[in-house]
C-alpha cells in the first residue's frame, strides 16, 4: 500500500493500561471497561501492550490474550495500535503479523536491544525493520525513546521512512524531541506520515510546534489532552496554550511521580476498573503520592472521576 492511498491517523492516541485483579491476574472484564471508558473520553485511537501497558511482565499467551480481548471489544470503533516490539526480527515480524490479522491498524516497535548492553549497528537496525515491514501491509511506528539507550539518527529514520514502505510513524521520546521531530519532518518530508509526541504529553505543546500531528499519551485523561489538541489543530494556538498550563500540572504529576500507574489509579478512582494492581516487582505508588496525583486531577474535572460512578 502505498502512502497516497494510506489512511492516516493523527490525534489523541494514549495508551491502554493492562489491567490486573487483587492477585495480579489478568482482568478481562476490567480491561473492557477501561477501555470503554478511553473512547467515551474522546480518544481518537488506542495503543496496547506498550511499556506504559506493563508489557514487559506479561507472557506471551497473556499479550496474545490482551490483544485479541481488545480488538474484538473495540470492534472497529476507533483504530488499535498494537506494540509488538521484540529483539528478534522473525519474533517482532510474526508477532505483527498475527496483531495485523487479528484488526490491529497499526504496530509500534522500539529498535532491538536487550538489557543495557545489547545493541546492534545501524544497518542492522534497517534490516530488522525492513524485515518486519515485509511481513505486513499496515504502517509501523517508530518509538524512539531512552528506555531502548539505542540512538537513532535523524539521516537513518528519513532514510528508513522513504525506503522501508509501511515505516511511516514516529513517537519522538527522547530529550530536546521537538527538534527532532522538526529536523524529522525536513529530512524526510511526504515520508514521515505521522510525526508524534509522547512521553505522557510533557513536551506537547513544543511538539505540536513542531509539527506533531499524534499524541501518545497516558491512558488516564484523553479528554484532557483533546482540550489541548483540538484547538490547535483548529488554528487556535492561544486556546491550545491556556488549555496546556492548565493540564500540565496533570501531566507532570504523571511524568515524574506516578508513571505507569497514573491512570489505574485514576480509573480506580473514578469506578472505572476494581483493583489498580502493578503486576509484581513493581512496588505501589505510595498513598500520600497518590493522594497528590488525585487531588490535581479533581480540581480538573476530568471524565475518569466521573465515569464509573
Amino acid at each position: 500500500m502505498t502512502a497516497s492511498s494510506r489512511k492516516l491517523y493523527k490525534g489523541v492516541f494514549p495508551v491502554a493500561p493492562t489491567i490486573f485483579d487483587a492477585d495480579g491476574r489478568l482482568d478481562l472484564e476490567g480491561q473492557k471497561r477501561a477501555i470503554d471508558f478511553m473512547i467515551d473520553a474522546g480518544s481518537h485511537g488506542i495503543c496496547i501492550l506498550a511499556n506504559f501497558s506493563e508489557q514487559f511482565v506479561l507472557t506471551d499467551d497473556e499479550r496474545d490474550l490482551v490483544m485479541t480481548t481488545v480488538l474484538e471489544h473495540v470492534a472497529g470503533r476507533v483504530p488499535v495500535i498494537v506494540t509488538t516490539t521484540h529483539f528478534s526480527t522473525f519474533v517482532c515480524a510474526e508477532r505483527s503479523r498475527r496483531a495485523q490479522d487479528k484488526g490491529a491498524a497499526m504496530v509500534m516497535v522500539m529498535p532491538p536491544y536487550h538489557g543495557a548492553t545489547f545493541r546492534v549497528p545501524d544497518s542492522s537496525i534497517y534490516e530488522f525493520y525492513r524485515g518486519v515491514s515485509d511481513a505486513i501491509s499496515i504502517p509501523i511506528m517508530v518509538q524512539d525513546a531512552p528506555v531502548a539507550g539505542t540512538p537513532l539518527s535523524v539521516p537513518l529514520l528519513a532514510r528508513m521512512a522513504k525506503e522501508i514502505e509501511n515505516l511511516a510513524y514516529f513517537k519522538i521520546e527522547v530529550p530536546r524531541a521537538a527538534d527532532k521531530l522538526r529536523a524529522l519532518i525536513e529530512a524526510g518530508g511526504a515520508a514521515i506520515e505521522g510525526p508524534w509526541d509522547g512521553e505522557e504529553a510533557i513536551t506537547l505543546m513544543a511538539d505540536l510546534d513542531a509539527g506533531a500531528t499524534g499524541a501518545m499519551t497516558g491512558g488516564g485523561y484523553p479528554d484532557g489532552i483533546r482540550k489541548i489538541i483540538d484547538p490547535y489543530f483548529a488554528g487556535d494556538r492561544e486556546a491550545a496554550a491556556a488549555a496546556y498550563e492548565r493540564w500540565l500540572p496533570l501531566i507532570n504529576y504523571e511524568n515524574r511521580q506516578c508513571g505507569l500507574a497514573t491512570c489505574k489509579i485514576l480509573m480506580k478512582a473514578g469506578g472505572v476498573i476494581r483493583h489498580d494492581t502493578l503486576r509484581s516487582p513493581q512496588p505501589p505508588i505510595h498513598p500520600a503520592t497518590q493522594t497528590g496525583l488525585l487531588e490535581i486531577a479533581r480540581r480538573l474535572d476530568p471524565v475518569v472521576l466521573r465515569w464509573g460512578r
